[in-house]
C-alpha cells in the first residue's frame, strides 16, 4: 500500500503540498488557457485534487521497476506509457467534471471552453506524473533507509538480549558447581553444616531463579541476594567472614541488573577471604552520585597465595554485562593496594 495512505498523518501534508501546484493549474487555465477566473477557479481546484490522487499510483509502478535493478529502457516506457495515460485520464474526468458544473447557467460554455484547453492540460498532467514519479522513488528510498536502519537496531538489541541470558546462565552453574562442591565437602566432615548450607541453598536459588525474567531490581534487593549468599558461605567459614555495608539509602531504591553483585562477592570470598588463615571483611558501599550508582566491593587477601583456577571469570562476566546493557556508560575497575582487592562499579540511573 502506497505509504502515504498507510501511515496517518501523511495524506495532510501530502494533499498541503498540491495547492501550489492547484494555482498554477488555475493560472494557466485563466492566463493561457483564456478561461474567466470564476471558471478558472471552479475548474482547477476539482482538478488538483484528482490528480493529487492520481500521482499516488506511481508508486506501485515504482514498487515494480526499482531503478538499482531495472534497464533504463524499460524505467522510460513504463513511466512514460503511465504518464500519458493518467494524463489523458485526468483531462477526461475534467471534462466530466465540467459537464456537471454546466447545469448552473453561469457555467454553460465550461464543456466547450474546456475542450479547448487539452493542448495545455495534458502536457501539465504528463510533468506532474513524472515529477511523482520521482518523489516516489526518493520516498521508496526513505521507507528503505528507515527500515534498514529500524532492523539493525532490532538486531543489536537482539543479540544483547541473547549475550544477556548467555552470560545469566553461565553466573549461575558457576556458583553452583563451587556451592556443591562446600556441600560435598562438608557432608563427610559435618553433615549438619552440609544440611544447613543445602537448605540455604535452595532459599538462595529460589531468589535467583525467580529473577531470569527480569531486567532490573533494586539495589536493596540484589544486597539482600548477597548477604544470602553469604550466610551460605559462613556454614563452611563460620566467623571468619564479616559482612560492613555502608549503604546510602538514597541508594536503595535504584535499579540495577539482577545478579550484578553476587559475583563480586564470590569472588572476594574464593580469592579473599578463603586465602586468609583468620578469615576478613567484605566491605560493600554504595552510594547516589549525580545521575550515576557507585557500589564497592573490598576485600582483603593474601598476596602470596597462588591464583585459584576461574580466577576473573566473575569479573569478566560482569564486566560483558554491564558493557552489553550500558555500553560505554558503565565502568568496572579493579586495584590492589595494601593486601585489599577493591572493586568499584559505576552505572548511569537512567540506564538503569
Amino acid at each position: 500500500m502506497n505509504p502515504i495512505l498507510a501511515k496517518r498523518g501523511r495524506l495532510g501534508p501530502y494533499l498541503a503540498a498540491w495547492i501550489p501546484l492547484t494555482g498554477i493549474i488555475l493560472e494557466l487555465l485563466a492566463v493561457a488557457g483564456k478561461l474567466s477566473w470564476v471558471e478558472a477557479t471552479v475548474l482547477a481546484i476539482p482538478l488538483g485534487i484528482v490528480h493529487a490522487f492520481i500521482c499516488l499510483s506511481p508508486w506501485y509502478l515504482c514498487a515494480v521497476l526499482p531503478p538499482e535493478r531495472s534497464r533504463l529502457g524499460a524505467l522510460l516506457v513504463g513511466h512514460v506509457t503511465a504518464a500519458l495515460v493518467c494524463s489523458l485520464l485526468w483531462f477526461l474526468i475534467g471534462l466530466q467534471i465540467s459537464h456537471a458544473l454546466a447545469v448552473i447557467p453561469v457555467f454553460s460554455e465550461l464543456p466547450a471552453n474546456l475542450g479547448g484547453q487539452f493542448p495545455i492540460l495534458f502536457p501539465v498532467g504528463v510533468i506532474l506524473y513524472l515529477l511523482a514519479v520521482a518523489f516516489h522513488y526518493v520516498l521508496i528510498a526513505f521507507e528503505k533507509s528507515q527500515k534498514a536502519e529500524t532492523k539493525e537496531i532490532e538486531s543489536r538489541l537482539l543479540a544483547r538480549e541473547a549475550e544477556l541470558r548467555a552470560l545469566k546462565q553461565q553466573l549461575n552453574p558457576h556458583f553452583l558447581f563451587n556451592s556443591l562442591n562446600s556441600v560435598s565437602a562438608l557432608s563427610s566432615s559435618d553433615p549438619g553444616k552440609a544440611r544447613e548450607m543445602c537448605e540455604l541453598l535452595s532459599d538462595f536459588l529460589r531468589q535467583s531463579l525467580g529473577l531470569g525474567e527480569r531486567t532490573s531490581i533494586a539495589l536493596e534487593e540484589e544486597l539482600s541476594l548477597a548477604s544470602t549468599f553469604l550466610a551460605i558461605e559462613r556454614v563452611r567459614f563460620g566467623p571468619r567472614i564479616e559482612l560492613i555495608e555502608r549503604i546510602d539509602s538514597e541508594s536503595l531504591g535504584i535499579a540495577v541488573p539482577p545478579l550484578i553483585l553476587q559475583p563480586l562477592v564470590e569472588n572476594a570470598v574464593t580469592h579473599g577471604i578463603a586465602t586468609l588463615l583468620d578469615g576478613g571483611a567484605i566491605e560493600i558501599e554504595s552510594r547516589r552520585r549525580g545521575a550515576r550508582l557507585e557500589i564497592s566491593v573490598a576485600n582483603r587477601f593474601d598476596s602470596e597465595s597462588p591464583r585459584r583456577r576461574g580466577t576473573g571469570l566473575g569479573l569478566l562476566n560482569v564486566k560483558r554485562r554491564l558493557a552489553a546493557r550500558y555500553g560505554a556508560e558503565a565502568t568496572l575497575n579493579e586495584s590492589e593496594r595494601n593486601g585489599v582487592f577493591r572493586v568499584e562499579l559505576s552505572i548511569p540511573l537512567a540506564g538503569a
